[in-house]
């Protein structure tokens, strides 16, 4: 039998905002904190309902820093995943 996890109001409220905030799907921030997508769906549904955080639209400079992080953050992934590509192609030369 499966034991149920707990919570606190302070992780849940990191991971809504990291729904809000960063502009990715609950899914994927549900995958990437490793809570299922349905329990992070209701804290956010909870959040919103409450009033606890207002939903604002980000201003033209905000919007355009954001863009630009978004951008940014791919291409250091890609970066990333290709000097994981390659410290494994060495790992393998080594005799």
């Amino acid at each position: 039998m499966a034991t149920r996890r707990r919570f606190t109001q302070e992780y849940k409220d990191q991971a809504v905002s990291l729904v809000l905030d960063s502009g990715r799907s609950i899914a994927e921030v549900a995958r990437s904190i490793g809570v299922h997508e349905m329990t992070l769906g209701k804290w956010v549904k909870k959040a919103k309902d409450s009033g606890q955080l207002p939903e604002k639209d980000l201003s033209e400079n905000e919007r355009e820093e954001l863009e630009r992080l978004r951008k940014e953050n791919a291409t250091l992934r890609m970066e990333r995943d290709f000097a994981k590509k390659v410290a494994a192609w060495f790992a393998k030369e080594q005799p």
